[in-house]
């Protein structure tokens, strides 16, 4: 690997940027290509389709054997809300290959009693998200029902382009949320991305049922999203 693209993958790396490194076998060539980046059209689809599984391996394209070396950031869920659904998603986001962490300003439900072994802040999302951002690879899930907590990190979701962005509550509860969004600035194309009421469309009822469908659906927005610089 050319020094130059070593800087720039790890540099990738640090503002966790997907990249992959496409190296030619028959003389040796190699090219760093960032997610979203342009490609020749007959390498599109193949990086296309490594950028989405996260892995590396062989590939024929175009005549050539070429090795594709794919580094994607650990996708990772933010959790607003430390509650029943919480509590069940924690456990299987793990299995799925997600860091979790729980934010949640309520002590009486932030707490190690009932969250014993999770990433759990017991602060205000505002000051949480100051030192630990969201990017393009995080899910924001906002489950509180209280629009003092809820609102800001998902806006937050957003503007940064979170590959996912999920909020509990009825119709009627989200047409109010979307009035709030939009007086703090918030477009129509953006408030559309939010997946209100929460989670797949599998008929839950109980809060890990629930859990199991935003695991669904945050899973299918990673594999499906939109590819970005």
């Amino acid at each position: 690997m050319r020094s130059a693209d070593l800087a720039a993958l790890n540099e990738a790396r640090r503002k966790r940027r997907a990249a992959l490194l496409v190296t030619d076998l028959g003389d040796g060539t190699s090219t760093l290509v960032g997610e979203g980046e342009s490609v020749p059209e007959t390498l599109h689809d193949v990086v296309e389709r490594a950028f989405r599984s996260g892995k590396s391996g062989l590939v024929e394209a175009d005549g050539r054997r070429l090795f594709l070396n794919v580094h994607v950031p650990p996708p990772r869920i933010a959790v607003i809300g430390a509650v029943h659904i919480s509590q069940a998603l924690a456990r299987m986001a793990g299995i799925a290959g997600f860091d979790l962490r729980i934010i949640d300003p309520r002590t009486a439900f932030a707490n190690e009693d009932r969250f014993e072994g999770v990433d759990l802040v017991a602060d205000w999302p505002e000051d949480v998200l100051k030192d630990a951002p969201l990017d393009a690879y995080t899910a924001l899930v906002a489950v509180t029902h209280d629009p003092k907590i809820d609102d800001f990190p998902i806006a937050e979701a957003l503007r940064t382009g979170c590959f996912y962005v999920g909020a509990l509550g009825s119709r009627k509860t989200h047409a109010k949320r979307v009035e709030r969004l939009r007086a703090v600035g918030i477009t129509d194309e953006q408030i559309a991305r939010i997946d209100a009421p929460i989670g797949l469309d599998i008929g839950a009822q109980s809060p890990a049922e629930i859990a199991v469908a935003v695991l669904g659906a945050i899973i299918q927005a990673f594999r499906k999203r939109e590819l970005k610089n």
